[in-house]
C-alpha cells in the first residue's frame, strides 16, 4: 500500500468533516500498532511499554479475507532457515555432523512456535531476560551430552591452569590474579589460597609434584612432604609444562624449551638442556609415543623433538596463525590454531608427520582436551574464541554439544567422568557426562 501517496491524496482533497479526520488518525494508529517489534524478534527488546506487538501476526483467515499488513505465519517462521546456526564450508568427510541441538519448536501459551538459535541469551546471562521459554536464544550454559555440576568462584582474573592430581580429593586452579586456589572436591569450598607472586601461565601435576609456570621461573611443590623448590632459567612467562622421559619441560616466552631432571641425591631439579628453534613463545607442549615431544608456538609452527637426544626431527608449518594447542591421541597428533582449524597429523611411510584431515571452525581455536564419555567413546573438546567449547566424537567429528561462557575458556582439564573449564571471568565450572543424553542440560 502506498501510504505516502494516500497522504498526498487526502491532503489535496481535504477532510469532509472532523469525523473523517478522527477515523483517519484512528486507522493510522491501528496500522502502526499492528507492526511486530523488530527488537522483540531479535530477542532484545527492552522498551516497557513497547508500542509494537510482542507476538507474531495471525495467519490469514480461511475464508479468503486479507489484512492490510502481511505478517508470516507460525509455519513460515518454523520453515525459515536459521542462518546463525549454519556452518560455513562442507561437511566432514569422516562422517556426518551431529545436528544442532535446541533448534526444535517450543509451543507456549500463545501457540507461537519459537525457533531457538544456538546462541546463549545475553540478557539471561545477566539475570534479566523477561521472555522465559519464548526467548529465541538459549537459557542454558550447555547443550548436548553433559551438564554442569557446580561452579567455583574466587579468582579475579582469567583461569590459566587447572590440575586434578591422580588419587587426590583436591582440585588446583591457577590464575593471572597471581594465586593458586585449592578446592575440596567433597564440599566445593576453597580451602587454601596461595599467592605465587606472578601471573600463572600453566600448571602440571606429575607424581607427588605440583608445578606452576610463572614469569621467569617454575615453582614446584611436593604434595607429600610440602617441600617447595624454585626452578630458574626461563626468560619471560612460562606458558606450558609437560613431563616425559624423566625430564620436566617448560615452554617459555622467548621461544626456548627448558628441561630439568630431578636429582634424588640433592633432592632438587637440575638443568638438563635448552631446546632452541622456535622464534616466538612456546605455548603448548605434549609428549607422545615413540619418545617424541611436540611443541606448538606463536611462530605458527609445530616442532617434533626426539626425547632421547633432544634433537629437532621435523618442523610442521601448515598452520597460518598461532598454534595454540597440541594433543596426542594414539598414533595421531592433533593441533589447533587461531587460523580456525584443527589439523590431524599422522606419520607417513618415511616417518614424517603429514596432515590427513583438517576440520574448520567459524572462530579461532584456543585449546584442545581429549577424554572418554561414560560409554568410553573418545570425545574431543575444543575451546573457541567466541566464548564457547565444542564437543566432537572422534574420529567422525559428529557434534556432541556445546558449552557457553561469559568470556573465553582458556583451560580445560579432564577427570574421571567429569571435566573442568576455567574462563576469563575467573570462574571454574565442573561438568559431568550425562548417562541419559536426553536429560535437560545445566
Amino acid at each position: 500500500m502506498d501510504l505516502d501517496g494516500g497522504k498526498r491524496v487526502f491532503n489535496r482533497l481535504g477532510p469532509s468533516s472532523s469525523h473523517q479526520n478522527h477515523n483517519q488518525n484512528q486507522n493510522q494508529n491501528q496500522n502502526q500498532n499492528q507492526k511486530v517489534c523488530y527488537h522483540w524478534r531479535a530477542g532484545n527488546c527492552n522498551r516497557h511499554p513497547c508500542p509494537f506487538l510482542h507476538r507474531e501476526l495471525s495467519a490469514p483467515p480461511v475464508n479468503g479475507t486479507t489484512s492490510s499488513k502481511r505478517g508470516f505465519s507460525t509455519d513460515d517462521q518454523y520453515q525459515r532457515p536459521n542462518n546463525n546456526s549454519v556452518r560455513r564450508g562442507g561437511f566432514s568427510t569422516w562422517g556426518p555432523r551431529g545436528g544442532g541441538r535446541g533448534n526444535g519448536p517450543n509451543n507456549n501459551g500463545n501457540n507461537r512456535v519459537v525457533v531457538k538459535q544456538e546462541k546463549i541469551c545475553n540478557y539471561w546471562m545477566q539475570g534479566k531476560c523477561s521472555y522465559g521459554d519464548t526467548c529465541r536464544f538459549l537459557h542454558s550454559w550447555s547443550t548436548g551430552s553433559f551438564g554442569m555440576l557446580t561452579h567455583l568462584e574466587g579468582h579475579q582474573k582469567i583461569v590459566s591452569g587447572i590440575t586434578f592430581p591422580v588419587g587426590s580429593d583436591k582440585l588446583y586452579t591457577g590464575s593471572k590474579d597471581e594465586t593458586v586456589r585449592v578446592w575440596d572436591c567433597q564440599s566445593g569450598q576453597c580451602v587454601a589460597v596461595i599467592n605465587v607472586g606472578g601471573e600463572v601461565g600453566c600448571m602440571l601435576s606429575e607424581g607427588p609434584w605440583m608445578f606452576v609456570g610463572l614469569p621467569n621461573l617454575v615453582k614446584a611443590w611436593n604434595m607429600q612432604n610440602s617441600a617447595e623448590l624454585t626452578l630458574n632459567g626461563p626468560v619471560g612467562q612460562v606458558y606450558s609444562l609437560v613431563a616425559g622421559n624423566d625430564l620436566l619441560f617448560a615452554g617459555t616466552q622467548d621461544g626456548s624449551i627448558l628441561a630439568w631432571k630431578y636429582n634424588t641425591v640433592t633432592s632438587n631439579f637440575e638443568p638438563a638442556a635448552a631446546l632452541q628453534g622456535h622464534t616466538s613463545a612456546v605455548v603448548s607442549l605434549v609428549v607422545g609415543g615413540a619418545k617424541r615431544l611436540y611443541s606448538g608456538s606463536m611462530d605458527k609452527s609445530i616442532k617434533v623433538w626426539n626425547l632421547e637426544n633432544l634433537q629437532c626431527l621435523q618442523t610442521l608449518t601448515d598452520h597460518t596463525s598461532v598454534v595454540m594447542s597440541v594433543l596426542c591421541w594414539d598414533q595421531f597428533l592433533l593441533s589447533c590454531s587461531l587460523d580456525k582449524t584443527i589439523k590431524i597429523w599422522v606419520a607417513n611411510s618415511s616417518g614424517d608427520l603429514e596432515v590427513t584431515y583438517t576440520h574448520t571452525e567459524e572462530h579461532g581455536l584456543l585449546t584442545l582436551c581429549g577424554m572418554h564419555d561414560l560409554e568410553s567413546k573418545p570425545v574431543l573438546l575444543c575451546s573457541c574464541n567466541d566464548n564457547s567449547v565444542r564437543a566432537y566424537d572422534l574420529p567422525t567429528f559428529a557434534e556432541r554439544g556445546k558449552i557457553f561462557a561469559k568470556q573465553e575458556i582458556r583451560s580445560i582439564h579432564g577427570g574421571p567422568n567429569i571435566f573442568f573449564t576455567g574462563d576469563g571471568t575467573g570462574e571454574v565450572r565442573v561438568w559431568k557426562w550425562l548417562a541419559d543424553q536426553s536429560a535437560t542440560p545445566a
